[in-house]
């Protein structure tokens, strides 16, 4: 074998052993970052049990997204599977099984506003940094909606990430959920349901998880690699609200999922979206349209 072909293969074969055990370092480091103990402090809310919260608790399940990875019924789902990646959200509503069958309020606080189990390890995919911002009324209502379901076997938690995704989560590239979330922050006072600016900045709370916390947009971390970027809400350059001249146009966009000129619009959770009441999404828009411009892109 020429000098020059046995150098080239010594080359290659080192940088293969190089790359492998970059790959097993960064697949441990995560493991390990994932064992984390995340400490902090919180203050359980109550857990009301009239008729009207849970109706409350009811509607935001439906409409901020719950179902989608947990299952109508809380039972669990299914909710990535591309043979890459698989991520089955867990069943969370009564029944034999539910990872939240000893649930204390504490737990709910420490889960839903931090990101945190009740062990102290921090959640991965759970996007608890868009439930961060609710208030202490309606949280209590969204648990007190899950405590009265009815009770139903389920399916128990996957998260499976590809190996890529794993060493940029090591190398925090791609965040878990205590990551994104500022601890510090007090819980938010309630403010009048309507469709007002202060209203809409509180129904954004739901939408940060994936258009970033300035509501930018730009690729999803750790999304699957088919996933689209997520749109621009400012009204900056690249927005997507350039499509919505009016509320009306984009309240049918949400509830719909299709742009004004019918084409669809990929990944967002619609499901969802399209339960919303015209207060939310109203106050959205408002909201939307009064942010300050910033490029796509910037999340």
């Amino acid at each position: 074998m020429k000098t020059w072909m046995r150098r080239t293969l010594i080359a290659a074969t080192t940088l293969a052993a190089v790359a492998g055990a970059a790959l097993a370092t960064g697949d441990a480091l995560a493991t390990r970052k994932l064992q984390r103990t995340v400490d902090v402090h919180v203050t359980p809310v109550a857990i009301p049990g009239d008729a009207a919260a849970i109706e409350r608790g009811a509607y935001l399940y439906a409409s901020r997204g719950c179902a989608d990875c947990h299952g109508a019924d809380g039972a669990g789902r299914t909710f990535i599977d591309d043979g890459s990646m698989r991520v089955v959200g867990p069943h969370i509503s009564p029944g034999a099984g539910s990872v939240t069958a000893a649930y204390k309020a504490e737990d709910w606080v420490r889960t839903l506003r931090h990101g945190v189990k009740p062990d102290g390890r921090p959640l991965m995919i759970m996007p608890s940094e868009d439930y961060n911002r609710f208030t202490d009324a309606d949280l209590g209502a969204l648990v007190a909606y899950l405590r009265q379901m009815p009770a139903t076997g389920g399916l128990a938690a996957v998260v499976q990430l590809p190996l890529p995704v794993r060493v940029l989560y090591a190398l925090g590239q791609v965040q878990d959920a205590a990551e994104k979330i500022d601890h510090s922050l007090p819980p938010p006072q309630p403010v009048p349901e309507g469709a007002t600016v202060e209203h809409g900045r509180y129904v954004a709370g739901m939408c940060v998880g994936c258009h970033g916390a300035q509501l930018s947009g730009g690729r999803i971390p750790g999304g699957p690699p088919d996933w689209p970027a997520a749109a621009n809400l400012t009204p900056g350059s690249g927005s997507a609200m350039a499509a919505y001249t009016d509320a009306a146009g984009f309240v049918r966009m949400m509830r719909t999922g299709k742009r004004s000129d019918g084409s669809k619009v990929a990944v967002m959770p619609f499901e969802a979206l399209s339960k919303m009441n015209d207060n939310d999404l109203l106050g959205l828009y408002a909201y939307l349209q009064a942010l300050p411009a910033r490029p796509a892109g910037g999340r």
